[in-house]
């Protein structure tokens, strides 16, 4: 579980994010959305400890991120799987090399046990055998997200971050992305938050949904709820897509 208790950012004195409060539960896809410029990147960046917040409070469960110390802090980066919105997939390294990346960083196996460990999360994303040794620039878009995903479980983390995992993906593909995500969220039981600003997503996995606006949290709730938000904010943004239009109309 993550909580964020009355964040606030500001880059040269304009503030970036308002007064955030949420709580992100584990074993759920957990999802922020807002227009660009909203300030759901620099939330997911603060999250993790990339930009230092002005005030607030940061919960890995019982860890405050905010009094961690550096040591502290690395202990904490090794239960973190990170997707990145291209994938940042190495080209100069095979497939396995860039699953094995993170198991080299930060582990002590044995090379068997590595390989094992690249091989079971190349399974667990449906990456067949005969794929492993090619690189990056050798599979389709959605192989390399696939493959993005795979090493950011390397680790077998307990909090997962993906930054608009879909990017650049088409439909199908990203409803397999995001089916994915969801399916290993479950399986391991991690607090997984999705930065997005694909409705499709939040229609197929939008297990909790947050919406921020101009730095400021205007609704939260489920997929099943945010047709009927209640939220004219949270309309505008959902409603300026013609197909969420009929959708509401057809209701």
């Amino acid at each position: 579980m993550i909580t964020v208790k009355n964040l606030y950012k500001a880059f040269d004195g304009n503030p970036v994010l308002k007064n955030i409060s949420t709580t992100f539960e584990p074993g759920k896809t957990n999802l922020i959305i807002g227009r660009s410029g909203s300030g759901k990147t620099v939330l997911l960046k603060s999250i993790l400890g990339l930009f230092e917040i002005d005030k607030g409070e940061i919960w890995f469960d019982n860890r405050n991120l905010v009094l961690m110390g550096e040591k502290e802090r690395k202990i904490l980066r090794r239960e973190i799987g990170m997707v990145f919105q291209g994938g940042a997939l190495f080209d100069s390294v095979s497939v396995e090399g860039n699953v094995r990346f993170p198991l080299d960083m930060f582990t002590t196996m044995s090379n068997i046990e590595k390989q094992k460990r690249v091989e079971f999360c190349l399974d667990h994303v449906n990456i067949e055998k005969i794929a492993f040794k090619l690189s990056p620039s050798e599979i389709s878009g959605g192989m390399q997200k696939r493959v993005a995903i795979a090493r950011a479980i390397a680790l077998n983390p307990k909090y997962l971050f993906c930054d608009e995992p879909n990017s650049g993906l088409d439909p199908e593909t990203a409803t397999v992305i995001d089916q994915l995500i969801q399916a290993l969220t479950k399986e391991f039981q991690m607090t997984t938050i999705i930065n997005t600003h694909d409705m499709n997503s939040v229609i197929e996995i939008g297990e909790s949904v947050l919406f921020i606006s101009k730095g400021e949290k205007e609704w939260e709730g489920t997929k099943h709820e945010i047709l009927n938000s209640g939220c004219q904010k949270l309309d505008d943004f959902i409603f300026a897509n013609k197909l969420y239009t009929q959708m509401k109309k057809g209701q």
